[in-house]
């Protein structure tokens, strides 16, 4: 097994507290335009980006004109409504920097558009940390397709086992797992253990693993504590 030398990281639900928000979100697009779609049917769908979801939840394509008329006003509406309500988790900034103390080079990778990246990773008050930065806008297919982390890889010139995704849904392992990179999980985005099932280690949220961070799967093997 190669030595860790990146991280790959989610945004929403992993390093912002979004999920809900973006669920909210798309209830609300739905509504304006005649679809009653209840939020306990979208809740579990966020991870994903909409080109995933809308089939699930209304079996529309992203690229039909209500789909590109669905996408458009939720992005709207969580600019308009939930951007401003969002916080960073716990220990976000302390884990991206002992990151970076290690020599981990970092990339997110994100369901969201660039434009919708831009301002969560100033939330999450990240920018500054990561190395690069890869959206929906970068893949043809979003999570849990595994166009994203493969484009991500790319931009961190790494193999697959060189590196470890950490994401907070399903659909994080399943694009990791496809593209061959191992995932570390954190419950801050409303999934249980057995939800998160596939990935290599569990944690809480970022301060967790920032907590327990020498016994982690980052943790150099000289420095790895039992």
């Amino acid at each position: 097994m190669a030595l860790v030398h990146g991280a790959i990281l989610d945004v929403d639900g992993t390093l912002v507290d979004s999920n809900d928000a973006h669920a909210r979100a798309w209830v609300d697009a739905f509504r304006e335009l005649g679809f009653d779609v209840p939020y306990d049917k979208v809740r579990p769908l966020i991870g994903m980006g909409g080109d995933n979801l809308l089939p699930v939840a209304v079996g529309i394509e992203e690229d039909d004109p209500r789909g590109e008329r669905l996408s458009k006003r939720r992005g709207e509406i969580f600019k308009e409504k939930y951007l401003r309500t969002l916080k960073p988790f716990p220990g976000t900034r302390d884990l991206l920097k002992r990151m970076r103390r290690e020599g981990l080079e970092l990339a997110v990778d994100s369901s969201a558009s660039r434009e919708d990246l831009k301002p969560l990773l100033e939330i999450a008050q990240a920018a500054d940390l990561i190395d690069s930065k890869t959206s929906s806008d970068d893949a043809e297919n979003s999570k849990p397709d595994p166009d994203i982390i493969h484009a991500a890889l790319k931009r961190l010139r790494m193999a697959s086992d060189e590196v470890l995704m950490v994401g907070d849904t399903p659909y994080d392992i399943e694009s990791a797992g496809k593209a061959g990179v191992r995932t570390v999980a954190f419950r801050s985005g409303g999934w249980t253990e057995d939800g998160l099932r596939g990935a290599i280690a569990i944690y809480a949220g970022p301060w967790d693993l920032h907590d327990r961070f020498d016994t982690s799967p980052f943790a150099k093997p000289e420095t790895k504590k039992s």
